[in-house]
């Protein structure tokens, strides 16, 4: 049976790589599924959302001019985060917390953090000034 864009197919997660996940499917053939392709939101780690070995549904949205499959892990099913993972800011970024629903909050939000961390480096960059003078 002809693979054609628009199928969508269960396959099993092959391998994980840094710009998306090769999934093979039935027949033997493979394919990328790309990390834009993963989830509606960011997606930073494709580990974040599969595991070798998994289920995945994957919809063919085409092929390259080599051939290879182009799949939709997004366009299938909805896909939420298999982990959730903190990740790290910088020391004076202070504590992560839940993003504010509204534009306006998220702003404000923004602008809070961005005034606090210019005020810092002022604060460090006046010191260090000060030392200067005093030799």
């Amino acid at each position: 049976m002809p693979l054609a864009p628009g199928d969508v197919l269960e396959g099993r997660v092959a391998k994980l790589v840094p710009f998306g996940v090769i999934v093979e499917l039935p027949e033997g053939r493979s394919g990328l599924v790309h990390i834009s392709e993963i989830a509606d939101s960011y997606v930073r780690d494709v580990a974040d959302y599969f595991q070798e070995g998994d289920a995945v549904k994957v919809k063919i949205i085409g092929t390259d001019e080599k051939g290879r499959l182009q799949l939709s892990a997004k366009q299938a099913e909805r896909r939420e985060p298999i982990r959730v993972v903190e990740h790290q800011r910088g020391p004076s970024a202070g504590p992560i917390g839940p993003l504010p629903a509204s534009f306006e909050e998220r702003l404000s939000s923004f602008m809070k953090h961005s005034e606090q961390r210019l005020v810092d480096l002022k604060r460090s960059q006046d010191a260090k000034r000060r030392k200067r003078r005093r030799r």
